[in-house]
């Protein structure tokens, strides 16, 4: 009876590892999500920073309540969801853990924990009215998700040695590529707040 429990039949795998892995792929989307949320709130947070009272403090409140229910009933669980069932799938399917290319992953999943930590600290300190960083630094670190999980994907879909090392260096790639249009964005808005600025000195002189 107990080896039935824990050694899986071929059945019993190919009747219910579909839907853990169609869990595991729904939570890993949610999860996502989250991140790339919640890391755009703290970057409203701060620009709120720079509004005039009252603004300023209804903008942060509020941000503050959207943050806590998007990170504690959204992205948490969908973590330890995604996770739990990644392991589910893991224990039916050993012999994933013979190949590099899923190690490999498993240090990418290792990162972005590093990464969820890393908002974390940043929800505390603005949880707290602490500001440590610039909504420009803040655009930079958002793209860490977005990073993860190209190189998760190309993983995952390129599993033979050659294609995942081109997949990671394309990975590289992107990451500069992501970078310099992050960099493009904060000089064209720059230049965009000059020039209003330029324009409603102009407005006032005459």
């Amino acid at each position: 009876m107990l080896g039935l429990i824990f050694e899986p039949t071929n059945s019993f795998k190919m009747h219910y590892l579909y839907y853990i892995k169609a869990l595991h792929i729904i939570f890993v989307i949610t999860w996502f999500a989250g991140l790339f949320y919640i890391v755009r709130l703290f970057v409203y947070h701060v620009e709120a920073e720079n509004k005039p009272e009252p603004a300023k403090r209804i903008l942060q409140n509020q941000y503050k309540i959207m943050s806590k229910r998007l990170w504690y009933i959204i992205t948490w669980p969908s973590a330890i969801l995604a996770s739990l069932f990644a392991v589910v799938m893991l224990y039916l399917l050993p012999e994933f853990l013979t190949q590099p290319w899923m190690w490999i992953k498993l240090s990418f999943v290792f990162l972005l924990y590093l990464y969820q930590w890393g908002c974390q600290c940043i929800y505390r300190q603005l949880q707290n009215d602490i500001i440590k960083y610039s909504a420009a630094k803040l655009r930079i670190w958002n793209e860490g998700a977005t990073i993860i999980l190209f190189a998760v994907v190309f993983l995952v879909e390129l599993q033979n040695g050659i294609n995942w090392i081109w997949g990671l260096v394309g990975l590289f790639i992107f990451a500069f590529v992501l970078l310099f249009f992050i960099k493009l964005y904060k000089m064209t808005r720059a230049k965009k707040n000059w020039d209003t600025s330029e324009k409603d000195v102009n407005s006032s002189n005459q």
